[in-house]
């Protein structure tokens, strides 16, 4: 068993079944409106995980330096100690997330929270004119090269991934996510 596994061992309870939503995508997806519209709908918990990169990594990404696996490391752990906390308080959960990575990914399935993602796909034009145009974040637009290049696209085994395309406006991407959401809370 890796360190990572020992977090869920010790930070979840294993009791109630609760929901966790994962926003995913590149930055500049929308990962944030989405998550916050959906979490305000569904009177959800909604977790930023931008909020839980270090200082550090923050000034590396805004000097156009893009993330390694050892600086993802302790952002992806202090999510899942976040995570615990809320599932102790019996929460219900939407995280916008990037969810580059197929191991990232499957950490979160590890979580006594029932998990769900939503892949915010689209193009590269569409999701440079909004990083172009958003303003007070420290992600510089020069890196979406990178995160596209880090981007492991979801696996025919990753059953659990509904692919949406940002490519249309934020309100007709809401209305899919809060759809699909919305099935996936009343079947389980």
């Amino acid at each position: 068993m890796n360190n990572s596994s020992k977090i869920f061992d010790e930070n979840f309870d294993k009791g109630k079944q609760l929901h966790l939503f994962i926003i995913m995508g590149v930055s500049g997806s929308g990962k944030s409106s989405i998550g916050q519209a959906l979490a305000e709908e569904l009177n959800f918990t909604f977790v930023e995980a931008d909020d839980f990169h270090s200082q550090q990594a923050k000034e590396q990404m805004a000097n156009n330096l893009a993330l390694d696996d050892k600086m993802r490391k302790p952002w992806v752990e202090a999510i899942i100690n976040k995570l615990g906390t809320l599932h102790v308080n019996q929460q219900h959960a939407v995280l916008a997330f990037s969810g580059l990575k197929v191991l990232h990914r499957n950490l979160l399935r590890n979580t006594s929270y029932h998990c769900h993602f939503f892949y915010l796909d689209g193009g590269k034009e569409t999701l440079m004119n909004r990083l172009i145009t958003r303003k007070n974040h420290f992600f510089s637009p020069s890196l979406l090269d990178s995160q596209f290049e880090a981007m492991e696209s979801p696996l025919k085994s990753e059953q659990d991934i509904s692919l949406i395309n940002i490519n249309n406006s934020l309100a007709d991407v809401f209305n899919q996510v809060i759809t699909i959401a919305q099935l996936k809370f009343k079947q389980d």
